[in-house]
């Protein structure tokens, strides 16, 4: 069986070519066509569909759960501090690499013509690279697919209509949708696999 390592070097090299193919020969079309769209129905539809990849409504609920549910029952407190980890590490890289990147948002395209990095800016313009948005959706999804299995479909449809409307809306490049997703789901994965795991099996155990 292939090692862990192996499979996330593969991962994350595939995700690489897949930005750099698409930074190359498809985001600035797929921009442009969607932002055609913007006084449409579905334009209004994916804005409503966009809010639910803020993260501060997923933060205050998962350490909320925690804080009620700490003394009561762990598995749902740990739950809760597993959602607000997953969501503020994913949203922490995320920034940070917006910060290094400095990519143009597509409207500094459709105004100016201008596309492309400009290292070490925090203006909301400049911030384009990785969709924040993306990494919450994932990393809510990924959590919830973790510990609700049975509902890992659903939750997965629901981040990927999330991330997509950061297309729609323009808000984003495919590359940077890309990017964000998978920001959320290795935050998640490493957040588990590194500390919460041995938690929840411990809880589970502890209620037989």
């Amino acid at each position: 069986m292939m090692n862990r390592s192996l499979q996330w070097s593969i991962s994350s090299a595939t995700v690489a070519l897949l930005c750099f193919v698409s930074f190359t020969s498809a985001d600035i079309e797929t921009a442009l066509w969607f932002h055609a769209l913007d006084n449409t129905a579905l334009y209004t539809l994916f804005k409503k569909i966009t809010l639910f990849g803020d993260s501060t409504g997923y933060l205050v609920g998962g350490l909320l759960l925690f804080v009620v549910f700490r003394n009561r029952n762990p598995f749902r407190a740990y739950a809760g501090l597993f959602l607000f980890s997953s969501v503020a590490l994913s949203g922490l890289s995320a920034d940070l690499v917006k910060y290094l990147a400095g990519r143009a948002r597509p409207k500094l395209y459709f105004s100016e013509q201008l596309y492309g990095f400009a290292a070490f800016h925090w203006e909301h313009a400049w911030t384009s690279f990785p969709s924040g948005h993306s990494a919450t959706a994932l990393s809510v999804a990924t959590v919830l697919a973790t510990l609700y299995p049975r509902w890992r479909f659903a939750a997965l449809f629901g981040a990927l209509l999330i991330a997509f409307s950061r297309i729609f809306l323009a808000q984003h490049y495919v590359s940077d949708v890309i990017a964000g997703s998978f920001f959320g789901i290795v935050s998640t994965v490493l957040l588990y696999h590194l500390y919460f795991k041995t938690k929840f099996d411990d809880s589970l155990h502890n209620k037989i």
